[in-house]
C-alpha cells in the first residue's frame, strides 16, 4: 500500500469497545491541511459533526481524532463538554490548538463518551504514530463491519490518495452512516474543495444504499497534505473519484447482513431528477430487496416501487433487464422464468430499467435484505 506523505496514524483499543478491539483513531499532519467535508442531511446531528462543520473552516488543521462504538449523539451539553475535553488533551499533547482536529464519532446514540476509559490511552495514541498504521486507523472506525475498507491511487506523477472508510448499515443516499477520509499529498487549494470534492461524493457516497437510513454522525473529508504539485488535474480528479467509487461499493458489499449487491441503472427518464427517485425508490424497496435475497422473480414489486413516488409513466413501456438479458417487455416475461432466476443466484447483479420518456439516466448501488440484517440490528446494544 502506497500511503500519502505528510500523514501519521494510529489506532488504540481504550475500552470503548469490548474485547480489546480498537476502538480509538487519530489521523496526524504537523504541517497544516486543506480539508473539506460534508455531512449528515439528518436533522438530528451528532456532537462531532456539529463541531467538525464549524472547525473545518479554520485555517489550520491538522488531523481527525475518530472513535467507535460511541456516535456522542443525542448527548446534549455534556456530549460537548466531552468531546472538546478529549480533544483539547489531544491537542495539547501535539502542541496544537484543539480546534485543529477535527472529530468524528460512530456507535450507539444516546450515550456519553466514556472518558474516564479514553483519556488514560491518549500518550499510547500519540507513541503510535505511524506513517504505516493506516489499518489501524481504519480498524478504529469499524462498527457492524467485517472488514476495514482501504484503497489508493497513484497519479503518473506520483501524487498519492489514499482512502478510509467504514460503514455497513444505516446506509442510504444523501450520505449513509459512514466515516470516509481520502487523503492525497497534492497541492490543492480549499477553494477547489469546496468545488469539486461535492461532485466526487455525490457520484459515490450518495449512490448507495443498505436500508434507506441516514444516521446522525455521517462524514466524508479530503485531506490534503500540499506536497507534490498537480500537473493534470483531469487525471487526478479521475482517481480520487475512483478512490471514492470502490470505498461506496466496499460498504455496500459489506452491507450488515447482504448476499448480494445489486447496481440499478435507470434510462430514459424525462428528468435527472425522475430518474434518481426511480432508482432510489427500487433501491430502497424491501419487498424489492426480499425478492431477490429470495431469488424470486417476482416483477410486480419493482413496477409497485417505481409507480408510488406519483410520477406518472405508462407501464406497459417498461422494460426490465437482468444482467443484460431481457425480463420484462410490455407487462410480460420475455425469458423463461428459470433463467432469471439463474442470474438472481447471483452475488453481483444489474438491474436496468428502462422508460421511454427521455434521455437521462441515474444508477445507484444497494443490497439484498436477509434475515441477518434483523439480527444484527435487534441485538446491536446487547
Amino acid at each position: 500500500m502506497l500511503i500519502p506523505e505528510g500523514f501519521l496514524f494510529s489506532g488504540i483499543s481504550c475500552g470503548i469497545k469490548e474485547e480489546n478491539k480498537i476502538d480509538l483513531g487519530l489521523i496526524f499532519s504537523s504541517e497544516k491541511l486543506t480539508v473539506w467535508g460534508m455531512f449528515t442531511t439528518n436533522t438530528v446531528k451528532a456532537v462531532p459533526v456539529v463541531l467538525s462543520r464549524k472547525f473545518i473552516k479554520e485555517e489550520q488543521i491538522h488531523g481527525v481524532v475518530a472513535n467507535s462504538g460511541i456516535a456522542n449523539a443525542c448527548t446534549g451539553e455534556e456530549g460537548f463538554k466531552r468531546a472538546l475535553t478529549l480533544l483539547k488533551k489531544i491537542a495539547e499533547k501535539l502542541n496544537i490548538s484543539y480546534k485543529n482536529l477535527l472529530p468524528a464519532s460512530t456507535g450507539v446514540i444516546g450515550e456519553q463518551l466514556p472518558l474516564e476509559k479514553i483519556l488514560p490511552h491518549i500518550d499510547t495514541l500519540i507513541s503510535n504514530l505511524s506513517n504505516q498504521n493506516y489499518i489501524q486507523f481504519a480498524k478504529a472506525i469499524m462498527t457492524t463491519d467485517t472488514f476495514p475498507k482501504v484503497v489508493f491511487r497513484k497519479t503518473e506523477e506520483g501524487i498519492i490518495i489514499l482512502g478510509i472508510a467504514k460503514g455497513a448499515g444505516m446506509i442510504a443516499p444523501n450520505m449513509a452512516t459512514m466515516l470516509a477520509f481520502i487523503l492525497t499529498d497534492a497541492r490543492v487549494s480549499k477553494d477547489y474543495l469546496k468545488k469539486q470534492f461535492p461532485k466526487i461524493v455525490e457520484q459515490s457516497f450518495n449512490r448507495i444504499s443498505v436500508d434507506g437510513d441516514i444516521s446522525t454522525n455521517d462524514a466524508v473529508y479530503m485531506l490534503c497534505s500540499n506536497l507534490k504539485e498537480v500537473k493534470n488535474w483531469k487525471n487526478f480528479n479521475k482517481l480520487c473519484l475512483e478512490v471514492a467509487k470502490e470505498l461506496a461499493y466496499l460498504i455496500i458489499k459489506d452491507g450488515e447482513g447482504a448476499s448480494k449487491i445489486i447496481k440499478i441503472i435507470i434510462k430514459g427518464a424525462k428528468t435527472k431528477k425522475d430518474a434518481k427517485i426511480f432508482a432510489t425508490s427500487v433501491a430502497n424497496s424491501l419487498l424489492v430487496k426480499t425478492a431477490f435475497y429470495g431469488e424470486d422473480p417476482n416483477w410486480g414489486r419493482i413496477f409497485s416501487a417505481l409507480g408510488k413516488n406519483g410520477i406518472k409513466f405508462n407501464p406497459e413501456e417498461i422494460e426490465i433487464y437482468l444482467n443484460g438479458i431481457p425480463w420484462i417487455a410490455n407487462l410480460k416475461p420475455v425469458k423463461d422464468e428459470n433463467k432469471i432466476k439463474e442470474e438472481m443466484k447471483k452475488n453481483e447483479i444489474e438491474l436496468l430499467i428502462k422508460f421511454k420518456q427521455g434521455k437521462l439516466s441515474y444508477e445507484i448501488l444497494t443490497t439484498d435484505l436477509t434475515e441477518e440484517y434483523i439480527k444484527i440490528n435487534a441485538h446491536y446494544r446487547t
